[in-house]
C-alpha cells in the first residue's frame, strides 16, 4: 500500500474496475434515476435503473484513463453550465503556463460547482485539470467516494477525532499536496477555508496555509509556499441557488447558537447547487503569489486582498448593499445605476425583489448580507483599509 492510498484520487489503471463497480451499485443507479427522472423513479425505478446502467456501460466502454473519462463527460458538464447559468466568463487564465503545476486557492460558495467551474476553465484552456480537495463529510456513501476520486478528487479527513489523529491527517494531507505539485507536477484545487462562506464573507484560514508547510518544516515558510505556485482564485456567482437555505441556517445559528443539518441536507445542497439558476458566473485567476509574506498570517492577508480584489460584482450585489443596515459609512460605494446599464439594473432589481419576497422576514437580513458583504470587502481592499 502506498503512502497516500487512503486519500489520493484513482490512478488510470484503476478506472475500469471502479467504473464496473459503480455500474453494478444499486444505490448509485437509484440516485442517478431519481436525479434524471424524478417523477418516474418511484413507480418505474425497477425498469429505469437497468436501462441507465446499460447506457452508461455503452458511454464508458473503452475508457481506461482519468483524462479519457473527463473528456467523455465534458459535454455533459458544458450542458449543465449552459442550462443553469446565463454564461460563464474568465479572466487571468492566459497567464497559466502549460507544464507548470499550481496550487489554486479559491473562495468557496458551492460544494461541487466551485471546483467544477475552475476545471471547466482549465480544461477549455487545454491545460491539465487540477486534483480537487474534498472533505470526507461529503463522502458518506461508497459510490460518492468512487465518483469523486475518479474525477481527480482527494480526501481531506475532517471527521477524525482526537488531537493526535487530526495532526496525522493534516501531516499526510500536507505531504500529499507537496508531493503532487513538487514531485508529480499535478495542480491542486482547495478552498481558502473549511466550509462554504455562507454569509458571503470570503476569508483565508491561515491554518490551511500552515498545513501546506507541515511536511516541509526543514524549509522556511516563505520558501516552501513559494514553491507551490499559489494562485488566488475568485469565483463570483450573480445569484446563489442555495441563498435561501443559507439565510435559513444563518438565522437559526444567530438566534440559537447552533444549527443541526437534517438528513440528506448536503445531498440537497449539492443537487440545487448543480442545477439551480446562477445568472452569470465569473472566475478570475490571480497572478502567482510567491513573495510579499514571511508567515501564514501575512500570506492569509495577501490572499484575501487578491481574492476579494478579483471578485466580480454584479448589479444585485450593489442593490443588496444599498439595503444593508451594516454597510460601511467610511466607504465611497457607487450605486448599481452608476456602474451598470439601466436595463441590466432593472432586470437585477426584479430578480432580487423576487428573492426577497420568497424569503421569510426574519431571514431577509441574512439574505441581504450574503450579497452585500462582497461589496464591502472589495471596496475596503480598494481603499487600502483593513478587512
Amino acid at each position: 500500500m502506498g503512502e497516500f492510498d487512503s486519500i489520493r484520487p484513482y490512478a488510470d489503471h484503476e478506472v475500469p474496475a471502479v467504473l464496473a463497480r459503480l455500474l453494478s451499485d444499486d444505490t448509485f443507479l437509484g440516485a442517478l434515476t431519481r436525479f434524471r427522472f424524478p417523477r418516474l423513479a418511484g413507480p418505474f425505478g425497477w425498469l429505469l435503473k437497468p436501462l441507465i446502467a446499460h447506457r452508461l456501460r455503452s458511454e464508458t466502454a473503452g475508457i481506461t484513463s482519468v483524462d479519457a473519462l473527463q473528456a467523455r463527460i465534458e459535454p455533459y458538464i458544458d450542458r449543465t453550465v449552459e442550462r443553469a447559468t446565463d454564461g460563464i466568463s474568465f479572466s487571468g487564465i492566459e497567464q497559466l503556463k502549460a507544464g507548470t503545476p499550481y496550487l489554486f486557492l479559491a473562495n468557496h460558495r458551492d460544494i461541487v460547482m466551485d471546483p467544477a467551474f475552475v476545471n471547466y476553465a482549465v480544461f477549455h484552456a487545454k491545460l491539465p485539470t487540477p486534483r480537487i480537495a474534498i472533505g470526507d463529510n461529503l463522502l458518506q456513501r461508497p459510490f460518492v467516494s468512487d465518483l469523486m476520486r475518479l474525477n481527480k478528487s482527494f480526501i481531506v479527513h475532517r471527521s477524525v477525532a482526537g488531537r493526535r489523529e487530526k495532526l496525522a491527517a493534516f501531516q499526510l494531507l500536507s505531504a500529499y499536496i507537496n508531493h503532487s505539485i513538487r514531485e508529480e507536477g499535478q495542480s491542486i484545487w482547495i478552498a481558502q477555508a473549511e466550509g462554504r462562506a455562507k454569509d458571503g464573507d470570503d476569508r483565508t484560514d491561515s491554518a490551511i496555509l500552515k498545513m501546506f508547510h507541515m511536511s516541509r518544516k526543514d524549509e522556511p515558510f516563505a520558501e516552501a509556499l513559494a514553491a507551490l505556485n499559489l494562485i488566488p482564485v475568485s469565483i463570483s456567482y450573480e445569484y446563489d441557488p442555495c441563498d435561501q437555505a443559507k439565510a435559513h441556517e444563518l438565522q437559526i445559528r444567530a438566534s440559537t447558537g447552533s444549527y443541526e443539518k437534517a438528513p440528506g441536507e448536503d445531498d440537497a445542497s449539492i443537487a440545487l447547487g448543480i442545477t439551480g439558476y446562477k445568472g452569470r458566473v465569473h472566475v478570475h485567476f490571480g497572478e502567482p503569489v510567491r513573495t510579499g509574506f514571511e508567515d501564514a498570517k501575512q500570506l492569509a492577508a495577501l490572499m484575501d486582498q487578491r481574492i476579494l480584489g478579483g471578485y466580480r460584482l454584479f448589479p444585485v450585489h450593489l442593490l443588496a448593499y444599498a439595503q444593508w443596515d451594516e454597510r460601511d459609512t467610511e466607504l465611497q460605494v457607487p450605486s448599481a445605476e452608476q456602474l451598470f446599464p439601466a436595463a441590466e439594473v432593472a432586470a437585477a432589481r426584479t430578480e432580487w425583489q423576487r428573492r426577497l419576497d420568497a424569503c421569510p422576514a426574519e431571514q431577509r437580513p441574512w439574505l441581504i448580507r450574503q450579497y452585500a458583504t462582497p461589496v464591502r470587502n472589495q471596496y475596503r481592499v480598494k481603499a487600502g483599509l483593513p478587512l
